[in-house]
Order: structure tokens, then C-alpha cells, then sequence
């Protein structure tokens, strides 16, 4: 009876703040993708479009405040990819079939919608279980997300087969090894201020002349980059930080 007492007793042992806070933010990464979820099947895409943009707020947060706070935890990397599973596998593949797939070929318009899903999945599987220093290992999951869905955003009026095409490529991309660019080594010390602030132009420009269509244009010239090689983060370092060997980063 003595050692069931302590075991119950040890089971309410409280978490502390700074092991919570970290996975109530990505609780908010996770409300994103089902409130998404919500909206697509009442036929609101746009809004339903912009919650998973929403999503990668929180996405990129609670790392954040899992190092600031010292609260990281193996329960709260398990909780993130479930919840990037969410809004940015599931949700996406969901809105791009009921806005153009519904009816495409039979079953060929949903496959290519679960096809996109399950490459998030292994994704991010993929992720946990292999750790890669320098540029991410294949399209990183909330990019793949980002990407489809900016797409609704755009209103872009493809045919069935073509966004079931945009779909499916996405996907391998995800699940391959093309190296894409990872930003997270940028600094203050390490950045190129010229560079950046270059690029910084580029999105300011991209939202004031194309608008709703500004996120299709970028997540596209980042989907293509990995297939030319070109590796963004690198090249927004300052020359020495180049050489500087690389880390093992936190991605989807």
C-alpha cells in the first residue's frame, strides 16, 4: 500500500511554468490547423488559408520559449510535430481538396490530397529520429504547407490535375533529401546587414505590388531554390560566418 501511495503521490508532482509555456504555444500552432479545419468544411477557404499561416506564428514561438525558459522536453518535441502534422499536413491537403480536387478523377483527386498528408507525417517523423547540421534535409513541413495553401490565397484557378501535380511534388520534396536553406544561423553578428536588407525589400515590395499572391511568389522562389541548390542561408552570412561549422537545427 506504502509504495502506491508514493506513486500516486509523485504523480502529482506539479509542472513548473516554464515547462508549460513552451506547449500552450504550440497548443496555438495546433488550434490554428483544427479551427482551419473548421472553416474549410463551412467553404470560408481564404480565412481558413491565412489560420495556417497563422500556425507557423506559433510554430516558430515555441521553441523560442522553450530555450528562453529552459523548459524543453521530449513530450513537447512529440507535441509539436503532432500539432505541425495538423496545420500543415492535414489542413492544407483538406483545403486543396475541397477547393480543387472534390470530383477530380475518382479517387485520383483525394489520393493526391492523402498522398501530401502522409509525406507531412514522414516528414516529420524523419525529423525526430535524424538530426542534420546545416541546410534542412528535403522541403521542411511548414513550407510545404505554406506553399499549397498560398495557392487559395492567390485565388490561382489551376486545373484538377495540375494542382493535384502541385500536391504530389510538394510532397516528395518534403520526403527527399534536397537540401533547403536554413535560416536559423542568421545573427545580428553573423547576418549580412546589405543582404538583408535587400531581401527585406524584396517581401515589402512583394506584398505591395502582388498582394494576396505575395506568399505564392515567395514560397515558390523557396521551393525552387532547393531544386537549384541555391542555399538562402548561406548566403545571407557574412563571408567568415561561412566557415563556421554548422549546428545541428531545430526544423520540421
Amino acid at each position: 500500500m506504502s509504495f502506491f501511495r508514493r506513486k500516486r503521490g509523485s504523480a502529482r508532482k506539479p509542472l513548473e511554468f516554464r515547462q508549460i509555456a513552451p506547449n500552450m504555444v504550440t497548443s496555438g500552432n495546433l488550434l490554428c490547423g483544427v479551427f482551419s479545419l473548421m472553416l474549410t468544411t463551412q467553404g470560408m477557404f481564404v480565412p481558413a488559408a491565412w489560420l495556417v499561416f497563422f500556425a507557423v506564428i506559433f510554430d516558430g514561438m515555441d521553441g523560442k520559449v522553450a530555450r528562453m525558459l529552459g523548459g524543453g522536453s521530449q513530450f513537447g518535441l512529440e507535441f509539436d510535430s503532432l500539432a505541425d502534422l495538423v496545420s500543415f499536413g492535414v489542413a492544407p491537403s483538406i483545403l486543396i481538396f475541397q477547393t480543387s480536387l472534390r470530383g477530380f478523377g475518382g479517387l485520383l483527386g483525394a489520393a493526391a490530397a492523402c498522398f501530401f498528408a502522409l509525406c507531412t507525417a514522414l516528414r516529420l517523423a524523419r525529423f525526430n529520429v535524424v538530426h542534420v547540421p546545416g541546410p534542412f534535409q528535403g522541403l521542411p513541413a511548414p513550407a510545404g504547407g505554406l506553399f499549397v495553401s498560398s495557392f487559395v490565397l492567390a485565388g490561382a484557378d489551376l486545373p484538377a490535375g495540375a494542382m493535384a501535380a502541385v500536391l504530389a511534388l510538394t510532397g516528395f520534396l518534403m520526403i527527399s533529401s534536397i537540401p533547403y536553406a536554413n535560416l536559423k544561423r542568421l545573427t545580428k553578428r553573423s547576418a549580412d546587414r546589405r543582404k538583408c536588407l535587400a531581401l527585406s525589400s524584396l517581401l515589402v515590395l512583394s506584398f505591395a505590388f502582388l498582394r494576396n499572391a505575395a506568399p505564392l511568389f515567395l514560397f515558390f522562389a523557396y521551393v525552387l531554390s532547393g531544386l537549384l541548390h541555391f542555399d538562402w542561408g548561406r548566403w545571407l552570412l557574412r563571408p567568415e560566418a561561412r566557415d563556421e561549422e554548422p549546428r545541428s537545427h531545430e526544423a520540421r
